[in-house]
């Protein structure tokens, strides 16, 4: 199947619309959704991933949350340390890091 291509303006463009994009890879799916501030439904969409991409989004859902623990947990999983970032700007580097690699 051949996977629409987005533009990250589309991408934020889709959020305020509410008109998640088709084809959709769920770790942008989980971006999209946290976004929306459906915070739920981005863990439940990667929850029982276990690739290195799942865990990344998976830390920072964590961080937002606020457990720092299990956020520094999968930030291991993923190869990586929390980002001295604001969530913002964690989150904007997560969706361009995304939508460039699918």
């Amino acid at each position: 199947m051949l996977l629409m291509m987005i533009t990250l303006n589309q991408f934020n463009s889709s959020i305020v619309t509410g008109q998640l994009p088709p084809d959709l890879p769920l770790h942008l799916q989980a971006l999209w959704y946290d976004a929306r501030g459906e915070w739920k439904n981005a863990h439940d969409l990667i929850d029982h991933l276990s690739d290195l991409a799942s865990a990344h989004i998976h830390a920072y859902l964590h961080r937002k949350e606020g457990d720092l623990w299990n956020a520094d947990y999968w930030y291991g999983k993923a190869g990586r340390l929390r980002p001295d970032v604001t969530l913002e700007q964690e989150w904007g580097n997560l969706v361009s890091e995304y939508l460039l690699s699918f």
